[in-house]
């Protein structure tokens, strides 16, 4: 029985503020190839300046799939996101050209390629017990309650990671089991391609550290405090939602309450970039200690060029391999 024809797929991983959006830029000029986004704040539209998204020009010199998909009082999950992806890798290759996915949110690639868990899907009036409770506790509260009912989840969450801590409290609420006891259970894996994976990362963090820094002053000066009160008035936005989660989007809101000034707002901003650049790396470095994944200096001068020989040498042994069956 022959194997089932299985494509290739680039898939381009890094940090914030790495030079994945250019690189991606060269890589579909060079190949026939389309670019998939995999960023969970690029998701929503109107939030440009805050996600870094391309500018309209750059689309429509190389255009982006999952880019300007939902409004920002909208939520958006992983297993969207797979199906969203899945659904446009097959629709690219179908036109003989090649899935190209670039980003930065690491659960996204994660449950694209290993596939997820049968989780129960959201559900509002869960939601809602647990916002109701975190209003009368705090997420603390909420953290303490979670670590009554499941125990495992609760130690390997900050208390003040309302997302997951409402996550898992939410499964509970819905099935009676932890989290931990679902995540357990195998996964569906679908994934009909080939990876070529590939990963960014910078040979020294304090650069890294110095661009986010100046990209985050960018925002600033491009209207980033305008764009999040703008929303605010245009939508019926909360705190707590997913879009105003976002690295920079939180600290602009908790900016425009009041609680502190522009230049702790600065201050603040470039602290969770860089978190969430340490993040990254880590989710980064336990993929590639799993191996097939190649990395490359972000800062190199040739980086570009380097990973797209990289690409070509696998393209070529990928189509070597499909010939000779």
């Amino acid at each position: 029985m022959t194997q089932p024809h299985h494509p290739p797929a680039i898939i381009i991983m890094g940090p914030t503020a790495s030079g994945k959006t250019a690189l991606s830029a060269k890589l579909a000029q060079s190949l026939a190839c389309e670019v998939i986004s995999v960023d969970s704040g690029q998701v929503y539209k109107e939030m440009d300046i805050g996600t870094a998204k391309p500018d309209a020009d750059f689309l429509k010199h190389t255009p982006h799939h999952l880019i300007d998909i939902i409004e920002p009082h909208e939520s958006y999950s992983a297993a969207k996101f797979r199906d969203d992806a899945i659904t446009h890798m097959r629709e690219i290759t179908e036109r003989d050209k090649i899935p190209l996915l670039v980003g930065g949110t690491m659960m996204y690639f994660k449950s694209l390629i290993e596939g997820l868990n049968d989780l129960p899907e959201a559900d509002p009036t869960a939601r809602m017990l647990i916002d109701t409770l975190a209003e009368e506790k705090g997420w603390d509260g909420v953290h303490a309650k979670l670590m009554e009912v499941d125990p495992e989840t609760a130690a390997r969450l900050n208390p003040n990671d309302a997302q997951r801590i409402q996550r898992a409290m939410e499964i509970y609420y819905l099935t009676g089991k932890p989290m931990a006891e679902w995540l357990k259970k195998p996964k569906y894996v679908y994934f009909p391609y080939t990876p070529i994976r590939i990963a960014i990362v910078p040979s020294d963090r304090s650069v890294l550290h110095e661009r986010i820094a100046t990209r985050f002053d960018d925002m600033l000066k491009g209207g980033l405090v305008e764009e999040v009160a703008r929303l605010r008035e245009e939508y019926v936005l909360e705190s707590t939602m997913p879009s105003m989660r976002c690295v920079g989007y939180r600290q602009t809101w908790q900016h425009l309450n009041g609680n502190f000034g522009l230049d702790q707002l600065r201050e603040q901003g470039i602290a969770a970039t860089r978190q969430l650049a340490k993040r990254q790396l880590t989710w980064l470095r336990s993929m590639s200690d799993e191996g097939n994944v190649a990395e490359f200096d972000c800062l190199a001068p040739d980086t570009d060029a380097l990973v797209l020989d990289y690409i070509r040498h696998e393209l070529e042994a990928h189509y070597a391999m499909e010939e000779a069956g």
